[in-house]
């Protein structure tokens, strides 16, 4: 009888009305998605539906999986609606009415274009990955196909994560809230909610100036305060739109500045500009506090002339007025550097200002001359020494060099720029007339420059040699580097000395590359690792002079290379020694045993 019961009973287990949806069963991450493939023709084209969000049947009490959009896991409810569906997105589609390059999803791309391509530039497109259901269209290329195809993939994936997000029902977090436009009515209340820094430069001049006005009412200059002239502000000309130097940009105290900008040229008007002359930069005095009666003159620290080659000269005498002067082909004395350096107390007083100019030759046809400004300023009675990193070495800042000294440590130029430096390239590209045109070398910066060297029949091994060795070297070369960036001149154990690879051959040759390999090293601490150079070798390469006939020519091309190589071990933490134990046992513990 029990055994006979045991069926009945089961299907009257089966007839009861049992709840649909109390359990979801999640599929696999993703359904098998639909591959169609197109030549030049959007998803939406070739006979296929749209893709756009998929209707969904009203749900019932007794919805099933069969009522579900393929692809999803079995629940109760409709998905939500996504707000823009993501076969209808291209975001490589930047071009307007043109076939955007490597764009699979730009609907006017055609199989010519298709042909083209290399790969798909964006191949997959999927919406927020915290929602539970998220569809994703997936773009690629067929090569085997003739003509080729592109093939594109809807597929809906599925979020395991038990914190996902179901529906998205604030609609507005989908989208960049529509900026408020300033006006008249509104720019006060925007003006408090954003700083000066959020508008033009216009408008940052004005609010500079007239903060100034309100801070000149003190006896002294405070930061970003613009430093005052008889006539209004010291201006520092700035680049504007497509690098065109404006003259309105008043220079702030304590900040700064290095500046590098174009200034347009019109027909042959170089003398008559005032940005290109030397009287523009030069007389002119500053107030040494703000609505003062106590005027600074701004004296010339140093004039340098350049040639059209590149090569610079500094004058001695500093006291004359160098105008711009035109020449049948060029314009001569135009200023193309000036740099500013302001000396200030601890009170907020200006107590000088000196200027270095560099004044250089043009072609009279040049439609604009690019000029480099800058400020710099010091506190009085301060020596401050340039560093190149605090410890370590920055990249893109000078490698700090000098010479030793038995008695004071390390004798070091408080040019930066002027302390380890290698021969730079001209347009000339002839090594006899490039002496004294160097730049410095900077840390992590592979660098390379050279020149030809024009030997003749006349051409003198001995006195050529020297001459191109003290060229390449240049005329101040240190026999020491700073291990970090910020070590003194006092503290010798910090520099190491130079390695000189130079052996000289018993017949006489020509240096033909001189060569600066930097080996640098991580140090300290595996978090926070500073860069140590460790070793600097100059390697010296020579050749033999070439045999030159008469009244031939022969050019031997002359190289400076400096190369940073990185010579750190492979990081290893450190772990302490285990602590040894000490116990004293009677000698009979172990009886019977021992």
């Amino acid at each position: 009888m029990e055994r006979g019961a045991s069926p009945l009973y089961l299907w009257l287990l089966l007839l009861l009305p049992w709840p649909v949806g109390l359990f979801t069963t999640p599929r696999a991450s993703s359904a098998e998605p639909e591959s169609i493939s197109t030549s030049g023709a959007t998803p939406a084209e070739e006979g296929r539906p749209s893709p756009g969000p998929r209707s969904t049947p009203a749900p019932g009490p007794r919805a099933t999986s069969e009522s579900m959009p393929p692809g999803s896991p079995s629940r109760l409810g409709p998905w939500p609606e996504p707000a823009l569906h993501v076969a209808k997105l291209c975001v490589c589609d930047l071009l307007v009415d043109e076939c955007d390059v490597n764009c699979c999803c730009d609907p006017l791309c055609t199989a010519a274009d298709f042909s083209l391509f290399t790969a798909c530039s964006v191949p997959i497109v999927t919406d927020d990955s915290q929602l539970c259901s998220r569809p994703e269209a997936r773009y690629s290329l067929n090569p085997d196909a003739y003509p080729p195809t592109m093939i594109f993939q809807l597929v809906d994936q599925v979020n395991p994560s038990i914190f996902c997000i179901q529906a998205v029902n604030y609609k507005d977090a989908l989208s960049f809230l529509t900026p408020d436009i300033p006006t008249s009515d509104n720019f006060d209340k925007l003006l408090e909610e954003f700083n000066e820094d959020a508008f033009d430069l216009t408008l940052r001049v004005k609010l500079d100036v007239r903060r100034a006005t309100d801070a000149g009412k003190t006896s002294r200059y405070q930061y970003k305060d613009p430093i005052q002239t008889p006539e209004g502000f010291l201006r520092l000309p700035a680049p504007l739109f497509f690098s065109w130097c404006t003259h309105d940009n008043p220079a702030g105290f304590l900040v700064n500045q290095a500046i590098k900008c174009n200034t347009a040229i019109q027909g042959r008007e170089c003398t008559t500009l005032p940005a290109l002359s030397m009287a523009f930069y030069a007389n002119l005095s500053v107030l040494a506090v703000p609505n003062s009666s106590k005027m600074v003159n701004v004296t010339i620290q140093s004039i340098t002339v350049q040639m059209l080659g590149g090569l610079r000269t500094r004058l001695n005498k500093t006291d004359v007025l160098m105008l711009p002067t035109l020449h049948p082909q060029s314009c001569s004395n135009v200023v193309l550097e000036a740099n500013y350096l302001t000396t200030f107390t601890e009170a907020g007083e200006i107590t000088g200002v000196t200027v270095s100019l560099v004044l250089g030759t043009i072609n009279a046809t040049a439609l604009f001359v690019q000029q480099i400004f800058g400020i710099h300023f010091t506190q009085q009675d301060t020596q401050p020494i340039p560093l190149s990193g605090s410890p370590g070495y920055l990249v893109g800042q000078p490698v700090r060099a000098g010479f030793r000294s038995t008695s004071s440590g390390v004798i070091q130029s408080l040019n930066e720029k002027g302390q380890l430096t290698i021969l730079k390239s001209t347009p000339a590209q002839d090594c006899l007339a490039v002496e004294g045109v160097r730049t410095p070398v900077l840390f992590g910066y592979n660098m390379m420059s050279g020149c030809q060297l024009r030997i003749t029949k006349d051409s003198n091994c001995e006195l050529l040699a020297p001459a191109v060795l003290t060229m390449l070297k240049g005329p101040n070369f240190p026999d020491s580097v700073a291990s970090f960036g910020d070590s003194l001149p006092q503290n010798g154990p910090d520099w190491i000395e130079i390695i000189n690879n130079f052996t000289k051959p018993s017949t006489c040759e020509i240096p033909i590359s001189f060569e600066f390999q930097v080996q640098w090293t991580k140090y300290g601490s595996l978090v926070n690792p500073q860069v140590k150079i460790v070793c600097l070798t100059a390697t010296v390469l020579t050749s033999a002079l070439p045999q030159v006939g008469p009244g031939n020519e022969s050019t031997i091309q002359i190289h400076t290379i400096a190369t940073f190589v990185d010579v750190s071990a492979p990081a290893k933490p450190g772990y302490k020694a285990l602590p040894s134990i000490e116990a004293s046992l009677p000698f009979d513990f172990f009886f019977p045993f021992v």
